[in-house]
């Protein structure tokens, strides 16, 4: 009879240990997603932008059609429901290189520049860009703390059966890591 009442109790014990790993997963597996969906209204928001500014900088960059052409299959790329993270990722960092370029190209254009509907939206979308760049870090810290939670004993031994995988973290490619030639901008 002890005996029983002692595996019980064990039962018991490590029965609650797994509800409560797997609340504590779900809470966070919860909160990635929440995270994703800041990033993925910012980039809607950085979407509907870009048609005003396109539209806007058409009438002064005759010769650049093909960036904005570009820009403009980009963002028609990326206003697609069914992407997948890793899909909405990718184009985001094809359209933040296109946008990079973009702004370069303007340089080229005082007339642009000066003008008071372009100066608004790139006020604007510079206040995007800070908004998901904010929301690219919250992001990968719920994603941290996420990986950390499936992987660390013992809950790494439960999380797989219960279906939980690593998540990746929001990186930018390696070819904006590198260091801007500086020189080059005032040729």
């Amino acid at each position: 009879e002890r005996e029983m009442l002692i595996g019980g109790i064990i039962l018991g014990v490590v029965v609650i240990l797994l509800i409560v790993m797997f609340n504590s997963l779900v809470v966070k597996r919860n909160a990635v997603d929440n995270a994703f969906a800041a990033i993925d209204a910012q980039l809607k928001k950085r979407c509907d932008l870009i048609p005003n500014l396109v539209a806007s900088a058409k009438a002064y960059m005759k010769h650049e059609s093909e960036t904005l052409t570009n820009i403009t299959a980009l963002r028609a790329q990326a206003m697609k429901p069914d992407l997948t993270p890793e899909e909405k990722i990718q184009l985001d960092n094809k359209i933040t290189g296109a946008m990079r370029g973009f702004m370069v190209q303007m340089e080229s254009y005082p007339d642009l520049k000066a003008s008071d509907n372009i100066q608004m939206l790139m006020r604007s979308l510079n206040e995007v860009e800070e908004q998901l760049s904010a929301a690219r870090r919250t992001y990968n810290a719920a994603v941290t703390e996420f990986n950390n939670s499936i992987q660390v004993f013992p809950a790494c031994v439960f999380a797989g059966m219960m279906g939980f995988t690593k998540k990746e973290l929001f990186s930018i490619p390696e070819a904006e890591r590198a260091n801007p030639n500086v020189g080059q901008l005032f040729n």
